[in-house]
């Protein structure tokens, strides 16, 4: 579930700097890659990578679309045995088992990931950057962390960026919803998508539209694209991005 772009590692060293404010306290900033804005900034998204990735393996994709008052937050998942992969050891924000929508989730796992995703917000509102100008987003797992993060967070955030993935403890919802109704939601996949079918992200967007205003939800799909990103993909990451988190 890795993205296929190489990263360039020494193009993006440069862009990591220690976050104001007492790191410490929230773990994965510590080590979290940053991509600062160029001017003053009024806004930030938090970016989580996919299955086996790393914060770096998008630092430098959301470089090419970066906005001189964005900063761009691309933390790192700790490793963990992941049932799907034979209990192999690697970075994931939650154990699965499985990528059907009918599989067992590791619903503690899910809700301790989405804690230490609002620490970060927490942090970012504590430094002076309102929750309604802080984005989640993520690809494939990412994605679905930020998706449950987000509907989940006692917080109006500015919106998410939800690549090639689903919903997870989609049971839960929309009880299990804080009653955000008006948090944008931008869903991209790959029709050529095997590892998370395109069919599933539908009936994620199905599902969502049952839990916030279905006047916030986009879905759009990409032919060609597997399970990874493309640059057609990414400007409308960016286009949406733009909207909801104008420069102020």
């Amino acid at each position: 579930m890795q993205r296929t772009r190489v990263t360039n590692y020494s193009e993006i060293e440069h862009l990591s700097q220690c976050m104001c404010g007492n790191n410490m306290s929230v773990p994965l900033l510590a080590e979290a890659v940053t991509v600062s804005g160029m001017e003053k900034e009024t806004a930030a998204v938090i970016f989580l990578h996919g299955l086996g990735d790393s914060g770096h393996g998008w630092a430098d994709t959301l470089t090419g679309i970066q906005l001189p008052h964005v900063k761009f937050i691309c933390p790192h998942a700790p490793p963990i045995p992941v049932t799907l992969n034979m209990k192999s050891m690697m970075p994931a924000w939650f154990d699965l088992m499985g990528l059907s929508p009918d599989c067992q989730e590791d619903e503690a796992g899910i809700k301790k990931a989405a804690e230490n995703i609002k620490a970060i917000i927490e942090h970012e509102v504590k430094n002076g950057i309102p929750p309604h100008r802080i984005m989640l987003g993520g690809f494939s797992q990412g994605g679905a962390l930020s998706l449950y993060t987000a509907l989940t967070c006692q917080h109006q955030l500015a919106g998410v960026v939800a690549l090639s993935c689903w919903l997870p403890l989609h049971k839960s919802f929309p009880s299990g919803s804080s009653g955000q109704k008006n948090i944008p939601i931008l869903q991209c996949h790959g029709e050529m998508d095997v590892m998370i079918p395109v069919h599933f992200g539908a009936m994620t967007a199905e599902k969502l539209k049952g839990i916030v205003n279905p006047q916030m939800i986009t879905f759009k799909t990409y032919p060609g694209l597997s399970h990874s990103s493309s640059p057609q993909e990414m400007a409308a990451v960016k286009d949406f991005i733009e909207k909801y988190l104008p420069r102020i």
